[in-house]
C-alpha cells in the first residue's frame, strides 16, 4: 500500500493572501477521504469539529451528496465524539441529492455497512416532498447539524434554508457552505456559480432566519470556503 501523491501547495511569506488562496482552492478540488473524494479545506473540517462538539450535535443533514466523501468523514467525526458522550442519541448522517448512485457506489466500497449510519436519498432541495423524506430519517430527540452544499446558486441555497432550518434545534448549526463564490478575489473559476450570501442575507432578513445569528468567529482558521455562511440557532 502506497501513500497517494498530491501536489504540494507552495507558499512564500512575501506572497499575497489571495494567491495562497487560489493556489489551495486548486489543490482541494482533488482531495480526498479513506480514497473517497472530499472537497473540504482541512480548515473547515477542523471548524466542523468544533461546531459538532460544542452544539452536542448528533445528526448531520447534508445537502448535497457529491461523491460521499463528506458524508463518511462526518459520520466517523460524529463516532469519534460520541466516544466522549455516551448519553448522546447514536450518530447519523442523513444526505440528499438529485442522484446518489455513485455515491452509494463509492461508500459501499469502503464500507459496506454504511446504511447503518449513513442514509442517502434522492431528492431535489426545492421539492417540498424531499422535507418529509429527510424528516422521516431522523430520530426524535436528535440535535442536527445541517450542512447546504447543493448547487451554490440563490435558489437553492434559499430553498435549503426555508425547507431544512427548522431541523435545526437551539444552539445547533445551520452551515451554509461556498459563500466563496460571491467573493470576487476568491473566486477560482468564471464559470463558479453565484447567489449564495445574498440569499443568506435575504433569509436572516425574514422571520424565520430571525431565529438564527451569524457566527463569523466560527469561521476560526482564517481561510474557509463559506464566508458568512455559519448560522446558530437563538432558539
Amino acid at each position: 500500500m502506497s501513500v497517494s501523491t498530491v501536489a504540494p501547495v507552495e507558499a512564500r511569506l512575501d506572497q499575497r493572501l489571495g494567491d495562497y488562496w487560489l493556489e489551495r482552492v486548486r489543490q482541494h478540488t482533488i482531495d480526498s477521504y479513506v480514497g473517497v473524494e472530499l472537497l473540504k479545506f482541512p480548515e473547515d473540517l477542523r471548524a466542523y469539529d468544533h461546531v459538532l462538539w460544542d452544539t452536542g450535535a448528533n445528526v448531520v443533514v447534508e445537502i448535497g451528496t457529491k461523491s460521499g466523501g463528506s458524508a463518511l468523514w462526518f459520520r466517523d467525526r460524529l463516532t469519534a465524539l460520541a466516544r466522549y458522550r455516551p448519553n448522546l442519541p447514536a450518530p447519523l448522517v442523513v444526505s440528499l441529492d438529485l442522484d446518489n448512485g455513485s455515491a452509494r457506489d463509492n461508500i459501499a466500497r469502503v464500507d459496506p455497512a454504511y446504511e447503518a449510519t449513513i442514509r442517502l436519498l434522492d431528492g431535489d432541495v426545492r421539492d417540498d416532498a424531499a422535507i418529509a423524506v429527510v424528516e422521516r430519517e431522523i430520530p426524535r430527540g436528535s440535535r442536527c447539524l445541517v450542512v447546504e452544499d447543493s448547487a451554490h446558486v440563490y435558489d437553492t441555497t434559499l430553498a435549503a434554508l426555508r425547507n431544512f432550518s427548522h431541523l435545526v434545534a437551539s444552539d445547533c448549526c445551520f452551515v451554509v457552505e461556498d459563500g466563496c463564490v460571491d467573493i470576487e478575489e476568491m473566486r477560482l473559476d468564471e464559470n463558479w456559480p453565484r447567489g449564495v450570501i445574498q440569499a443568506i442575507d435575504d433569509w436572516l432578513a425574514t422571520e424565520m432566519g430571525s431565529r438564527f445569528a451569524r457566527r463569523r468567529d466560527l469561521e476560526r482558521y482564517l481561510l474557509t470556503c463559506h464566508p458568512r455562511g455559519f448560522l446558530q440557532a437563538t432558539s
